[in-house]
């Protein structure tokens, strides 16, 4: 029913900056967030944000870097990351959430994911 496709993702001196966009199809009053997986490590999650947008939960290890937004009119959300470390470096996924907002996010409340899209953080 929901289609996610990453975009944004490549190579990046740390320090340096991305802006990962999703764009969806079809219906999108959902919860949306960002996770991400490194080689051998369990996906985990990086950001959310509610339908409207008021509401949103980073984990700590990007709170003051990282900046979820959506823009509804597009069917697109964005994750802007800035002072990126070589820690950051992995497959990032968007998706999708069918319930209510929680400030805690796990891969298994989400019921959609997109394909995902490697970001490499250089040191």
């Amino acid at each position: 029913q929901v289609l996610l496709v990453e975009s944004g993702g490549g190579l990046v001196q740390a320090g340096g900056s991305l802006r990962l966009s999703c764009a969806a199809s079809g219906r999108t009053i959902y919860i949306m967030g960002w996770f991400r997986q490194a080689p051998g490590k369990e996906r985990e999650f990086v950001a959310a944000i509610s339908w409207s947008g008021g509401n949103t939960a980073y984990a700590d290890s990007v709170k003051d870097r990282f900046t979820i937004s959506r823009d509804n009119a597009k069917n697109t959300l964005y994750l802007q990351m800035n002072s990126l470390k070589p820690e950051d470096t992995a497959v990032y996924y968007c998706a999708a959430e069918r319930g209510s907002w929680t400030p805690v996010h796990s891969r298994q409340q989400y019921d959609y994911w997109g394909q995902g899209t490697q970001v490499t953080v250089s040191a």
